[in-house]
């Protein structure tokens, strides 16, 4: 069965960092374009750093120069270093694969940033 595991979220304090990681079961992840969205509370899911198979990047403007997505396809790890972060930075942070007719989704892992 294909799953998508998430770790690493939590609650920290604003300025500080954390690393979520998603490992994905099956090699043929290695291929596939990987990254993270999230979900606060109210509010629509939303992309937050994607990754190519190849290494290519993309960020939503509001984590520019904060976050770092990077993969390690031998381990079919996806992670996403956040730094610098803010309360607004709270949500449900979900990993995503992107297969050519289906996009798998993992369960997701809370990340709190408060004081």
């Amino acid at each position: 069965q294909v799953q998508l595991v998430e770790s690493g979220g939590g609650l920290v304090q604003p300025g500080g960092s954390l690393r979520l990681s998603c490992t994905a079961s099956g090699s043929i992840f290695s291929i596939y374009p990987m990254g993270w969205y999230r979900q606060a509370p109210g509010k629509q899911r939303k992309l937050v750093a994607g990754i190519t198979s190849g290494g290519m990047t993309n960020y939503a403007d509001s984590v520019k120069g904060r976050f770092t997505i990077s993969r390690d396809n031998a381990k079919n790890t996806v992670y996403l270093q956040m730094n610098s972060l803010k309360t607004e930075d709270t949500a449900v942070y979900y990993c995503y694969a992107r297969a050519p007719t289906y996009i798998y989704w993992g369960q997701g892992t809370q990340v709190t940033v408060s004081s």
